[in-house]
């Protein structure tokens, strides 16, 4: 989606919100005092869900960075394992290959 779409998506998420707030608030069946009353309450709640929201994602953050860490670091070991056993085994076929290499001389001479 480029990025006009996505700005256009926000634009009519935020329009239709408005718009559908407003009619809410009209054809609620409390009163303005109640609807106001309500309103206050969820307005003085809103810090704390916003603190609780950010608590759960940094935990979730944390989580994923450990995991992350965690599959890097096998990864890693991994990885220098199969170095070494490369290393090892194309030491194995030099020398192989040198002892071949002398044996045919050997036997040519």
């Amino acid at each position: 989606m480029s990025k006009r779409g996505i700005s256009a998506f926000i634009g009519g998420l935020a329009l239709g919100s408005a718009v559908g707030s407003a009619i809410g608030l009209l054809v609620a069946p409390r009163s303005g005092q109640e609807t106001r009353k309500i309103l206050k309450k969820s307005a003085l709640a809103v810090p704390e869900i916003a603190q609780d929201i950010s608590s759960s994602v940094q935990l979730q953050a944390d989580r994923f960075s450990e995991t992350t860490l965690s599959n890097w670091e096998s990864t890693l070991t991994r990885l220098q394992e199969a170095i070494a056993a490369g290393v090892e085994a194309s030491k194995m076929e030099t020398t192989s290959s040198e002892q071949t290499t002398e044996s045919l001389s050997t036997k040519s001479e």
